[in-house]
């Protein structure tokens, strides 16, 4: 069978424990950090760099912030972009107030910004839930846009109101800036991601993650068996918007360049939002599979119809919109708890290969 389990004896507790505990997912893993770390560079062009590559990992990383949230403790945020804008602007100044700042720490600093605010703007998760949890944090979303883009402090005062990110070295290598490597850019990225994944994945499967979704299960039989609901749902807002702060910094520094706004705006939230629908709620690996197929499928189907079938650009966009909705609807028609539930059913029917039910 492709995917046996049979056999493969665990023999201590820190096996037992193991993130990856079969031998099939740890050669798949090695197999995509090998594609990206090595076979990707020397393939991928400037174009992918900038457009798909750089993107893409931001969305990952935004979407599982948002997933340790949403997915893991149960509440609903409709104010990732606001938060991404803290992480964006806080590196902007940080960088400009203290230019021999290690960027690392930049963006340490820029998601604990991010992690601060989102801890104030989580106090209500307290009170409230579901629906009026989400446009509570809707009003956060439109407050903290509204913040930055009239209180002239936040852009140095610059006439135009939009930000750029100056030349910054890690290492000795350019890293930020117009004149910034696109793959220096990507694998700092990577990197970045890679590691957050990483403590996010240890993060869940430990005693914060156990209540995370102890609350996200059942708020009160979580605090009768002793988990503290204030402490716990606050502790989700803080890791959650920290990553996001993460992610808004790396969007800005590393992506972009140079922002208004207006770039973090209420659609940023939602485009989030559904990527973690998409990708499956609850799942380190749906955070990532909903971001990919979000940034890139509208991406594929633009060349497709522009390219492949000579469409003119504006109609291809309207296009692009509406089949773009129809996957996403049959999507969650065919498996409504994700991407992550399509590939865990894939792997149940390998382990019956070739006899699967």
């Amino acid at each position: 069978m492709i995917y046996r389990e049979t056999g493969q004896f665990k023999t201590s507790y820190s096996a037992d424990q193991a993130i990856w505990p079969i031998f099939q997912d740890r050669w798949f893993i090695g197999a995509i950090v090998v594609l990206f770390f090595v076979v990707v560079p020397f393939i991928a062009s400037e174009y992918w760099y900038q457009s798909i590559l750089i993107p893409t990992l931001v969305y990952c990383l935004a979407a599982l912030g948002l997933n340790i949230l949403l997915g893991y403790c149960g509440q609903l945020s409709l104010g990732t972009g606001g938060f991404m804008a803290v992480g964006a602007y806080a590196c902007y100044k940080l960088t400009t107030s203290f230019p021999e700042m290690n960027l690392l720490i930049v963006f340490l600093l820029s998601g604990g910004f991010a992690a601060a605010v989102g801890l104030i703007f989580g106090i209500p998760s307290l009170r409230i839930k579901g629906f009026y949890l989400a446009v509570a944090t809707l009003a956060a979303q439109f407050f903290l846009v509204w913040l930055f883009n009239k209180v002239p402090w936040f852009v140095n005062y610059s006439p135009s109101g939009s930000i750029a990110m100056p030349p910054r070295e890690l290492f000795g290598i350019l890293v930020t800036g117009p004149h910034a490597s696109p793959m220096a850019r990507y694998y700092f990225a990577l990197i970045v991601v890679a590691i957050l994944a990483m403590i996010a994945k240890n993060l869940v499967r430990g005693p914060l993650g156990r209540s995370w979704m102890a609350i996200r299960d059942q708020d009160i039989a979580a605090e009768i068996i002793g988990i503290r609901p204030m402490a716990t749902k606050l502790s989700a807002f803080c890791v959650s918007s920290f990553y996001v702060g993460v992610a808004g910094a790396m969007m800005f520094a590393l992506w972009l360049g140079s922002a208004e706004s207006e770039a973090f705006d209420i659609n940023l939230s939602f485009l989030v939002l559904f990527m973690v629908i998409i990708g499956g709620l609850g799942s380190i690996l749906g955070s990532f599979m909903g971001a990919i197929f979000i940034a890139n499928v509208p991406i594929l189907l633009k060349n497709i119809m522009v390219d492949g079938m000579g469409m003119l650009a504006v109609t291809a966009k309207h296009m692009e919109i509406i089949v773009f909705g129809a996957l996403i609807i049959f999507f969650l028609i065919v498996e409504p708890l994700g991407l992550a539930r399509l590939w865990q059913i894939a792997k149940e029917k390998l382990r019956l290969w070739p006899f699967p039910h």
